[in-house]
């Protein structure tokens, strides 16, 4: 298997073999350095030796041997051996994936939200400090003692690797919700790096929501990354280059993940007050299923979006792009002038409208801003490539 191929299973294993250490041995931090052990030395003998018949049990004996090692040298006796009192049976990780319990104690609600999405990124996600860094926009020392922070804080609680009861189920799982949606659009939009989408973040987000409890919100969140990610296939030219929405090839689509995404939505439809995830999926209901930009229904997507916060500012950003559609790029500009918004989406937006409204000075400007302001690479050559077109015509 070549180093590439090995790199990718491991990156894939390695939250479902740091949730079955954590679980067995109760220690999060502990777990996560032995993990982190066990792919180093995967790394070094599977592409010479071949990778086991087991990888995830090869990694969780492993792991487990690294870290007994490590409590024979760091914690007493008595200690130990009540680890060893609770060790699994043989053969039962490769039954069971407690990976969203994981994701329920790194949600712990004393951690605050930032830190529980770091904490979450790195442990489930699998991310490196750097790009979860990279992605919040701060200092990847920063970061790290952030991450640490948040397992010291789990592990002063006492807290058991368990899923929560009772009141608190409903806390963690609005917060389990938000972190997975996160982790989508990591896969999805790819803030970090090179590629325009990392498959492998939105295919884990998408697992572990379809393991999530069947209430109307979690469904619609479900529902939200299939119609999103059935677009996947298209976003990109033969090229890997950025294709825009309104310019994809639609027959590229997943026809399957859009039918399945829009079943589950209508499962739920009234059954309660939607929610945020809910009125996003009806959103991506509503494009997926226009034949082509000019036939889809923008003013009841103009709509939808006045259900949700209109202090939060990506919504509005994304109102006003509405508007524009139904009241062209005039209006769009106006409702955009006095909005603040970090990164490059909303410079991008103004380039765009600019450009509809044949202002092509003020469009060149604002691509040149929104490429300087862009975390991705796709997305910079793709606003680059936009401007040199306007630009030559």
């Amino acid at each position: 298997m070549s180093d590439t191929a090995v790199e990718d299973l491991l990156r894939d294993t390695a939250p479902q073999v740091l949730a079955v250490l954590a679980r067995r041995y109760g220690d999060f931090a502990a777990a996560e350095d032995a993990t982190q052990e066990a792919l180093i030395a995967a790394a070094r003998h599977w592409p010479a030796d071949g990778v086991p018949a087991s990888p995830r049990g090869w990694l969780i004996q492993t792991g487990a041997r690294k870290l007994l090692d490590q409590l024979r040298n760091e914690q007493a006796r008595r200690r130990r051996e009540e680890l060893a009192a609770v060790r699994e049976l043989p053969g039962e990780a490769a039954q069971h994936d407690d990976t969203l319990t994981l994701l329920f104690l790194c949600c712990h609600p004393a951690l605050s939200p930032a830190s529980a999405i770091a904490l979450t990124l790195r442990a489930v996600g699998g991310l490196s400090t750097a790009e979860i860094a990279r992605a919040f926009l701060v200092p990847e020392a920063t970061l790290a003692q952030r991450i640490s922070r948040a397992k010291q804080r789990i592990r002063d609680t006492g807290t058991v690797f368990a899923a929560p009861a009772g009141d608190e189920f409903e806390t963690r799982l609005r917060q389990v919700r938000r972190v997975l949606y996160l982790i989508f659009n990591e896969g999805y939009a790819a803030s970090t790096g090179a590629a325009v989408h990392r498959a492998d973040l939105a295919a884990e987000a998408i697992r572990l929501a379809r393991m999530l409890p069947a209430d109307p919100e979690s469904i619609g969140l479900y529902a939200l990354m299939l119609l999103t990610d059935a677009r996947r296939p298209a976003r990109t030219d033969a090229a890997g280059g950025l294709v825009p929405l309104d310019e994809q090839d639609r027959t590229r689509w997943d026809r399957a993940r859009i039918a399945e995404g829009t079943a589950l939505l209508d499962s739920v439809a009234g059954t309660a007050a939607p929610g945020e995830y809910q009125i996003q999926a009806a959103i991506a209901a509503l494009h997926d299923r226009a034949p082509g930009p000019a036939g889809t229904d923008w003013p009841q997507i103009h709509a939808l979006y006045g259900m949700l916060d209109a202090a939060n500012p990506v919504v509005a950003l994304n109102k006003a792009i509405a508007a524009a559609m139904i009241h062209g790029p005039e209006h769009g500009l106006a409702l955009i002038a006095e909005l603040e918004l970090p990164g490059h989406r909303l410079a991008a937006t103004r380039a765009h409208l600019h450009e509809r409204a044949g202002h092509k000075e003020q469009a060149l400007a604002a691509y040149r801003l929104a490429a300087e302001q862009a975390t991705s690479i796709a997305e910079r050559d793709h606003l680059i490539l936009r401007a040199s077109r306007l630009r030559h015509g």
